[in-house]
């Protein structure tokens, strides 16, 4: 309980520090009132935008501004776009669901094909195979996501006309920007992988289960790939704040009606009550899911004892 508690703490202060940044957005534009009204200011009165700023409550200090948008945000209240004219976590919460979707789908191909080439590799060090994996795995590493999914979209959806090159509805929308934002991570978890598990089939409790005559699927699965998982599971818990929080260019490209294509949308058009929304709720999720990877630990690995 103590371990958790201090875990809690931890991402409570992550998102603290998220907060204080998100909050700052609404600075880094100018006077906030300005931004709001936008060419309507100049058709009022100074007396009017004063006003309006005092009913926004522009006029308090900064620090009496950040406790009300802390506040408000614990209940769920980011703001009004000026944009969209709806609350602003109504415009992320609409858009979450695309984003997580997409997200998943990139997660679940980085999982299926990272692991299984990352094995083969090691087991077959230095082979043919092992050499091919090493320059997947690099090309991987190497390409901007923004180019291969240019070249994605030429080729299977212009050239080819196999998938639709934007949008939304269909599982053939998610093939290519799921490629797109898994391609690096599945490149990275491949040589993660491999370097690992290579580490381990050094070790002397290797060799002795192999001296016991074992199966040799049984010594890699169940000895080599079992306590190889931990810094793969500690990759793959900050793969997922990447995925979601990365998926900002990959959405623009290929049109996905994700949060972060919505984000990059509000920052254009000065929209930061939207931006800071989503900022905040990406945080919580990131925050989340790596909270539950440090508590999977132990179910990993019987060997970890929380400590105080």
């Amino acid at each position: 309980m103590r371990y958790i508690i201090r875990r809690l703490l931890q991402a409570i202060v992550v998102v603290f520090g998220v907060s204080v940044a998100a909050f700052g957005m609404s600075f880094l534009t100018g006077d906030p009132t300005e931004v709001i009204l936008g060419d309507g200011a100049d058709r009022m009165t100074v007396a009017q935008i004063q006003e309006f700023r005092t009913k926004m409550g522009f006029d308090r200090p900064w620090y009496i501004q950040y406790i009300s948008f802390v506040g408000k945000a614990l209940q769920g209240d980011f703001g009004y776009s000026f944009i969209r004219h709806k609350p602003a976590y109504e415009v992320i919460a609409e858009r979450l669901p695309a984003t997580i979707r997409l997200a998943a789908f990139a997660f679940v191909l980085s999982i299926v094909f990272a692991i299984p080439f990352g094995v083969v590799s090691a087991t077959r060090a230095h082979s043919l195979v092992d050499y091919a994996v090493t320059v997947m795995a690099l090309v991987g590493q190497s390409i901007p996501s923004f180019w291969l999914g240019i070249l994605l979209i030429l080729l299977f959806g212009v050239d080819l006309r196999w998938l639709p090159i934007s949008g939304s509805g269909t599982w053939q929308h998610l093939i290519m920007p799921g490629i797109t934002l898994s391609a690096f991570s599945i490149a990275r978890n491949m040589r993660l992988t491999r370097s690992s598990m290579l580490d381990y089939m050094q070790r002397d409790f290797v060799r002795t289960a192999r001296s016991k005559g074992l199966p040799e699927n049984r010594v890699i699965y169940a000895h080599v790939l079992r306590n190889s998982l931990l810094p793969i599971v500690t990759a793959i818990g900050l793969e997922i704040g990447y995925l979601l929080g990365g998926s900002v260019i990959v959405e623009t490209i290929f049109g996905w009606p994700g949060v972060g294509r919505e984000i990059v949308a509000a920052i254009g058009s000065k929209d930061f009550y939207v931006v800071q929304a989503g900022v905040i709720m990406l945080a919580l999720i990131f925050a989340g899911v790596n909270l539950m990877i440090d508590l999977l630990y132990a179910q990993i690995d019987p060997r970890i004892r929380y400590r105080t």
